[in-house]
């Protein structure tokens, strides 16, 4: 069974992944400002360090409320919130574009991290560009109990979407073959296990559907 600390570290693993680019291209383009005479070409480097740097920071933000403890919101937080910080993270990448269909005007934090994850996963299968929906809403069940279901649809031309992730996401994959990019639907597994929620996926060659059941407080029922 993977630890916590094991699991910490593979996260670790998959955040340093995802900002090496931006913070390499930052210490680039200092490199290139030190040298560069011309004002011109240092206009073009501070053009690409500002962006480098917002990139940089877009994806701290992502992280810190997707795998962190996120202590400067309380167990509910703002749909604007997420939605926000997904925007950012897709308006970086010219091919792809953002459907948000979130009504509810808050959710609570472990539904705020399934749908991020879930985003996050749907963003990565997009490897030619597309179009990535969110959703969730919260209504009663048959039970009178509160739940918030999520789907994160992603479409387009090709869809890379890495059966490891699946089998995460279900709980069936092998410890030893945990990795960076599996540890993140792992730990989706384990969080909507401990809040009694469900997690599922399905993939086609131009789509893919990721959807989360997490309960949710029954004041925020419509």
């Amino acid at each position: 069974m993977t630890s916590q600390l094991d699991l910490a570290a593979l996260l670790c693993s998959r955040l340093c992944h995802d900002l090496l680019s931006p913070v390499g291209a930052i210490s680039n383009g200092l490199e290139l400002l030190a040298d560069e005479r011309d004002p011109e070409m240092r206009a073009r480097c501070m053009e690409l360090l500002e962006q480098s740097a917002k990139a940089s920071a877009d994806k701290l933000k992502f992280f810190r409320l997707a795998f962190g403890a996120a202590g400067g919101f309380g167990e509910m937080v703002p749909t604007e919130e997420p939605r926000s910080l997904i925007a950012s993270l897709v308006s970086a990448n010219e091919r792809l574009s953002l459907e948000w269909v979130v009504a509810e005007p808050k959710l609570a934090k472990p539904a705020v991290k399934a749908l991020l994850n879930l985003a996050a996963i749907g963003m990565d299968a997009l490897v030619r560009g597309g179009v990535l929906l969110v959703g969730a809403e919260t209504r009663a069940n048959k039970d009178g109990a509160g739940m918030t279901e999520i789907v994160i649809r992603a479409t387009g031309p090709r869809i890379a979407f890495d059966a490891t992730i699946g089998q995460a996401l279900e709980g069936v994959l092998p410890t030893g073959d945990l990795s960076g990019r599996t540890a993140p639907a792992h730990m989706l597994h384990l969080l909507a296990k401990e809040q009694g929620g469900k997690l599922q996926a399905v993939h086609g060659p131009d789509m893919l559907v990721l959807g989360a059941t997490m309960p949710a407080p029954t004041d925020l029922i419509g």
